[in-house]
């Protein structure tokens, strides 16, 4: 009987898969080159879960620190991207709860600057341009869907962020949170739910 770890079919086919034999030798560029190439993804997750930039941006280079120390346990048992998207959910969660106690400790005024990847804006920010009109209309919409999507219970907004945001698979997202399939397409399915009915209530009849 072979002593090594049993390797999915997923994992079999991982594109990350030659860069993370070597840096589990010790390379540092072969990992640097990982960084690169899901980065972008971990900081958006990130981002979606906690709801604050700068603290996204935080968890993502922490979560990378951590996949660097314990790239030795990783087991490949599911796709290197997998397993980062799972330190990554798992870290935006605990940081989320500190953001939450936070905010409900600090007042916040409703002329002060939004963040959003790109920075600091000021709410509805004017404009002379003839289509300014839409474009608030549709920006005002997205806003509402992230703030619906904030809303939910961290369980719910984990797998509305990773499948409808993410476009991760079922069974990714399963691997991801340790979730059974059929739990994490029940808990998709409220949350989708509960934005729809989010939605309702806070946008109106906008005939």
């Amino acid at each position: 009987m072979s002593n090594s770890a049993e390797i999915s079919p997923a994992a079999a086919f991982d594109v990350d898969a030659p860069l993370v034999a070597a840096a589990r030798a010790g390379d540092l560029q072969a990992f640097e080159s990982l960084v690169l190439r899901h980065q972008k993804r971990m900081l958006n997750i990130a981002f979606r879960i906690i709801g604050e930039y700068d603290d996204a941006c935080e968890v993502t280079q922490d979560a990378f620190v951590s996949a660097w120390r314990n790239l030795g346990a990783f087991r490949q048992e599911a796709r290197f991207s997998t397993w980062l998207t799972s330190i990554t959910v798992n870290l935006s969660k605990n940081r989320r709860k500190r953001v939450t106690l936070q905010q409900a400790r600090t007042p916040r005024s409703l002329d002060a600057p939004v963040r959003t990847d790109d920075g600091e804006v000021l709410p509805d920010p004017p404009s002379g341009e003839p289509t300014a009109l839409d474009r608030m209309e549709r920006q005002d919409v997205k806003n509402r869907v992230q703030d619906c999507i904030r809303a939910l219970e961290p369980d719910f907004r984990e797998v509305i962020v990773l499948r409808d945001m993410q476009d991760l698979a079922y069974e990714e997202i399963a691997t991801a949170l340790k979730l059974a399939i059929g739990t994490v397409k029940s808990r998709l399915s409220r949350a989708r739910e509960a934005v729809k009915e989010c939605l309702k209530k806070t946008m109106g009849d906008r005939s």
